[in-house]
């Protein structure tokens, strides 16, 4: 047991209470992605200003708003910044890329800390195809890709260790007729993967269903 202002362990619950003010950032953050598990992949593409496309995942990502279809995803401070954030201010738009289990180990690739302005669509050997709304290239592999213009971007946090809040309306969907029918998408035909924690990821092969209440 530590302080009170740090971890105290509750003998009647058998519960770890933490204070995230008093416990270092890394194991706060090692709770986080342990605990919201799993978490959806978006694979964004962007393009600079002097047209160098660009690909990374972000695992802080979700859908935040149906009409208009509107997505968030967060992109940690980096110094230097990561291009993915300088690609999104100057050009205010970006495509979500859905990450399939045929595409998952080319995403990772794509993870790596490589020199300014490399394309990771090379290092992965990805193709790059053109949007109808936006500049930036879609990944043609990828199952569903939204092009998305920039809504907002929020800071939070502190400089060091805080993020960016992106948040984009998605103008266009691109989304494989295989997988599609009536707009529903099949989830054994989309192969989406999620992350959890450290190194590990999962599929979305094993699912249940619950029937929402009539109230």
């Amino acid at each position: 047991m530590e302080g009170i202002l740090g971890v105290v362990e509750s003998g009647a619950s058998g519960k770890m209470i933490v204070n995230p003010a008093a416990v270092a950032p890394r194991d706060v953050y090692k709770l986080l992605i342990g605990s919201i598990v799993p978490r959806p992949i978006a694979f964004v593409s962007t393009i600079s200003a002097n047209g160098v496309p660009n690909l990374a995942p972000f695992s802080f990502f979700n859908a935040v708003c149906g009409d208009p279809p509107m997505v968030c995803f967060s992109i940690s401070h980096r110094d230097p910044s990561k291009d993915t954030y300088l690609n999104v201010v100057s050009t205010r738009e970006f495509v979500v890329n859905i990450v399939s289990e045929e595409i998952a180990e080319r995403m990772n690739l794509t993870s790596g800390d490589y020199a300014h302005g490399v394309s990771e669509f090379g290092v992965a050997g990805l193709t790059e195809a053109a949007c109808e709304v936006v500049k930036a290239p879609r990944v043609l592999e990828s199952p569903v890709s939204m092009e998305c213009r920039l809504a907002q971007m929020i800071a939070l946090g502190e400089a060091k260790g805080g993020s960016d809040l992106v948040i984009g309306e998605v103008v266009r969907f691109h989304v494989d007729d295989r997988i599609v029918d009536n707009y529903r998408i099949d989830p054994d035909k989309l192969h989406a993967v999620g992350r959890m924690g450290g190194n590990e990821y999962s599929r979305t092969r094993d699912r249940f269903e619950l029937i929402r209440p009539k109230v």
